[in-house]
């Protein structure tokens, strides 16, 4: 024979098992590694600095975005806003913190009777300090960083 022939090549039904896994595995990890969106500011202060109630906080260059009007945070309850909750466990002092559970990263759900509720596994957490009130959850809510200018809640 003088014309070319095709080698066939055989491939293990394993190798082809273990690349098509792999593919899924890169697939799942990426999907589960987060966004392009910015991350929230967080800060580093308790809970209570780098908040501030009424008009009084208007050092800096005024910067953040309104994520929330002072009329809509209940006295003594909160609201979700995004990846923020604030709460304003007294009259006019707004306390936020971070939306994602210490547990397991569920979002929480909701504000109610001076804590803030996880529906994944039920961990509480304090309003007005984020600490942990009922596990599983063992960490408390992380703060985020807000000023409050006049009737508007600003990421800080």
């Amino acid at each position: 024979m003088t014309g070319t022939q095709g080698t066939a090549r055989t491939v293990a039904r394993r190798t082809v098992v273990a690349a098509v896994g792999g593919a899924g595995l890169s697939v799942a990890l990426t999907a589960c590694g987060g966004s392009d969106d910015p991350p929230q500011s967080v800060s580093d202060k308790p809970a209570g600095e780098g908040a501030s109630s009424g008009g009084a906080d208007r050092g800096g260059a005024g910067g953040g975005t309104v994520i929330a009007k002072t009329s809509d945070i209940p006295e003594g309850g909160g609201k979700i806003v995004g990846d923020v909750v604030i709460t304003q466990p007294v009259a006019g002092e707004f306390k936020a913190f971070s939306s994602k559970c210490t547990h397991q990263g569920c979002a929480v759900s909701g504000i109610s009777d001076g804590t803030i509720n996880c529906p994944c596994h039920n961990s509480r957490f304090d309003a007005a300090d984020g600490s942990v009130k009922a596990g599983p959850a063992t960490k408390p809510l992380p703060p985020a960083a807000i000023t409050v200018e006049g009737d508007s809640i600003k990421l800080a």
